[in-house]
């Protein structure tokens, strides 16, 4: 599994946190940028390739039998065993090659784990917790590749969905493209754009209401 830390140096670190100062110097919004290894273990990902690799033997035992007229000398309690024994390597072989994770798990339930791990990084970092309700979470999850953009009361009153949309594909076609610093600077600098566009205007009073260092962590 990728960690964020192989891809996010210090000196990255810096750059962004110096990226949400300079965003956030121009409006009373608060951005806060967060990058995760996976959002979820995924349990079920070890049963559905164990699952596939059985039946994937059994269904060529079947087209032999039945299609061809070569002779298997195998019982039928041998084929059984030869099924439960490609069940175990199917599922270490999903558990131990993302790739082979990713092609087991649905799209709908990928995204319902980011999702998930984004609400609850929302909450964690308190995000909520501005005067105006104008926090900004960018949320990256590595091992799904996706991106989930979540503004409080305050944000999402003034933004349409296509602009979050826009913030997403920036970071995903960074992330591609192998700069996913360079992806999450871009993101923070749109936001602090964004912000100003919609009339989020900094007060005289402002303060720095949470922190601007990336967060990180592997799950």
């Amino acid at each position: 599994m990728i960690k964020p830390e192989q891809l996010f140096s210090e000196a990255d670190k810096k750059r962004i946190a110096d990226a949400v100062k300079e965003a956030e110097s121009r409006t009373s919004g608060e951005i806060v940028p967060y990058v995760v290894g996976r959002s979820d273990s995924y349990p079920e990902a070890w049963l559905r390739g164990g699952s596939l690799a059985a039946f994937l033997v059994l269904f060529a035992f079947s087209v032999i039998n039945i299609g061809t007229d070569w002779w298997l000398p195998l019982t039928l309690a041998e084929v059984a065993a030869i099924a439960v024994l490609a069940f175990g390597i199917g599922g270490l072989l999903v558990s131990y090659i993302p790739v082979l994770k990713r092609a087991v798990i649905p799209d709908a339930m990928e995204q319902q784990r980011v999702d998930e791990r984004a609400s609850l990084a929302f909450l964690e970092e308190e995000v909520f917790n501005t005067r105006e309700r104008t926090g900004i979470l960018i949320f990256l999850s590595l091992f799904e590749r996706r991106v989930c953009m979540l503004g409080d009361k305050g944000i999402n009153e003034l933004v349409q969905k296509e602009e979050w949309d826009e913030i997403v594909f920036i970071i995903v076609n960074a992330m591609k493209n192998g700069a996913p610093a360079e992806g999450m600077l871009e993101a923070v600098w749109k936001c602090g754009q964004l912000l100003e566009r919609r009339g989020v205007e900094i007060r005289p009073d402002d303060t720095n209401e949470l922190d601007n260092t990336l967060r990180t962590s592997d799950t």
